[in-house]
């Protein structure tokens, strides 16, 4: 199963629309040029959310497809990550039925919304079904009992602990959404200690995501970067798209 990449782009995620920015991609053409640029520019994998013609976030097998397959066309090695977020519209059969039917290589899925209210053994077959299939699932966390959760459902053997994938976010239910390096090291402790072996990234929320980064790079995790969580460079002044976040990070690492 594919490892993750060191830098994803993460360039729109549910909620973005062009009123908030600009180059917010929306459509599938805008997507796949984004996901260009930021190779361009050093990401090596993007988590990209697909929208409707009102640029609402939706679980859309169709559209997703049609993405996987353009972006394969013009990036052919290109790392590309679909995802399942609820935003509080999708059930947990809905999101499962999305993996389903679009069969990704990589897709990202929050056990805080998955496991709502569901059966064990429902859980364990979606799991297992994806291991089976090659899907590289990257279970998101957004706090220390999210951690807690994932280890006991590898634990009572829901979710395999092979190639097993995740994702710390940081800043997500802090006020005004901003994050510091400081928040990472008990998570990510916390992470390795119960999961050793677990191929890891970070996101931040906030004006100091290029530090969170940077930090997780040191403490060997990898990194996702982009509008999704930030559109604010370290300057305090506001890209003027997601390669340019990406830029700023690769000059950081490379400093």
């Amino acid at each position: 199963m594919t490892k993750l990449p060191k830098i994803m782009v993460a360039p729109n995620g549910a909620r973005l629309t062009t009123k908030d920015h600009a180059a917010v991609p929306v459509t599938i053409p805008q997507i796949v040029d984004c996901a260009v640029k930021c190779a361009a520019a050093g990401a090596d994998g993007i988590h990209a959310h697909v929208r409707d013609e009102g640029q609402q976030h939706v679980l859309d097998a169709g559209l997703y497809r049609e993405l996987l397959s353009e972006i394969s066309r013009v990036l052919p090695d290109f790392y590309v990550q679909i995802t399942t977020e609820a935003v509080g519209r999708y059930s947990p059969a809905e999101q499962r039925k999305l993996v389903y039917d679009v069969r990704p290589a990589a897709v990202s899925i929050a056990p805080r919304e998955m496991f709502a209210g569901e059966m064990d053994a429902d859980l364990r077959t979606f799991y297992h079904d994806c291991a089976s299939a090659n899907i590289a699932v990257q279970h998101i966390l957004y706090d220390e009992p999210d951690v807690q959760n994932l280890a006991l459902a590898v634990e009572r053997g829901v979710i395999p602990v092979t190639d097993l994938q995740a994702l710390i976010v940081l800043g997500r239910y802090n006020a005004g959404q901003k994050s510091s390096p400081d928040e990472l090291g008990k998570p990510a402790q916390q992470l390795l200690s119960l999961l050793p072996g677990v191929d890891w990234a970070v996101c931040a929320f906030g004006p100091k995501e290029t530090e969170c980064l940077i930090a997780a790079q040191k403490m060997g995790g990898k990194m996702r970067i982009g509008f999704e969580n930030n559109r604010i460079n370290s300057d305090l002044t506001c890209a003027a798209d997601n390669a340019e976040r990406v830029a700023e990070l690769v000059g950081k690492l490379k400093a």
